[in-house]
């Protein structure tokens, strides 16, 4: 049987991470990146690839690709996890960070796309799985570049899907709420429905729902857990 193997970035911590070690539960080979060295430290449990460097880098995502054909000599899923981006009243924010928000939430998702694609096109399979935040359908502005990269992010998931979905291969976004790989705060809390924030287990469980053959037909979509903080259709 051919081994699945899948890809996450930013993945030392938080969501990345959990969903890094989900996929390794569903059977997967995991190779991971992060900037702290975390990510290494969590491949190395997980049985599996770990590279320390960062997904605004170019040569350190292809570093990262090109070790993983190396050892296992294919990639069946790819997911893009991110790190934070500058957060300003929305008329106050420099170009200098609205350009860093665009490396964080935007070309995090780009630059590993652009590597990985002509591998999943050849295979005729392959999965891309971006986490993003429900910001990007409700824009907060407590999360201005988030809701205005993120946002983007959107239509590029449409225009990627449109493009490759003939070759089987496919990408959607999970949008969480408030969950708890971050300090939670009562003002957050109180605005999600469900009277709680979410648990990073329960994203990385969608993240292997998108990854397996039971959404085999769903693509081009943004799905949302985030405790009924988004409403609209």
């Amino acid at each position: 049987m051919t081994d699945k193997i899948a890809i996450v970035t930013a993945g030392g911590s938080g969501m990345g991470a959990h969903a890094a070690r989900r996929l390794a539960a569903d059977g997967f080979k995991v190779a991971i990146l992060s900037s702290s060295g975390k990510g290494e430290a969590l491949a190395e449990e997980l049985g599996g690839l770990g590279i320390t460097g960062s997904n605004q880098s170019n040569e350190d995502l292809k570093m990262l690709v090109d070790r993983t054909m190396e050892r296992w000599g294919r990639i069946d899923v790819l997911v893009n996890s991110a790190g934070h981006g500058p957060r300003a009243p929305v008329a106050d924010i420099t170009d200098e960070d609205w350009v860093r928000g665009m490396d964080v939430y935007f070309l995090n998702v780009v630059r590993p796309v652009r590597l990985v694609a002509p591998i999943m096109r050849a295979q005729a399979s392959g999965v891309i799985i971006n986490i993003s935040s429900f910001s990007a359908v409700e824009p907060d502005p407590v999360f201005p570049t988030s809701s205005v990269f993120r946002a983007g992010l959107a239509a590029y998931t449409k225009l990627f899907a449109d493009q490759f979905a003939a070759d089987n291969v496919r990408m959607n976004n999970v949008l969480p709420g408030f969950i708890d790989s971050l300090p939670e705060k009562d003002v957050f809390r109180d605005r999600v429905p469900m009277g709680r924030y979410g648990r990073s287990e329960e994203i990385a469980a969608t993240i292997s729902f998108l990854a397996s053959e039971g959404a085999g037909y769903i693509t081009g979509q943004s799905i949302r857990v985030d405790g009924g903080i988004t409403r609209s259709l």
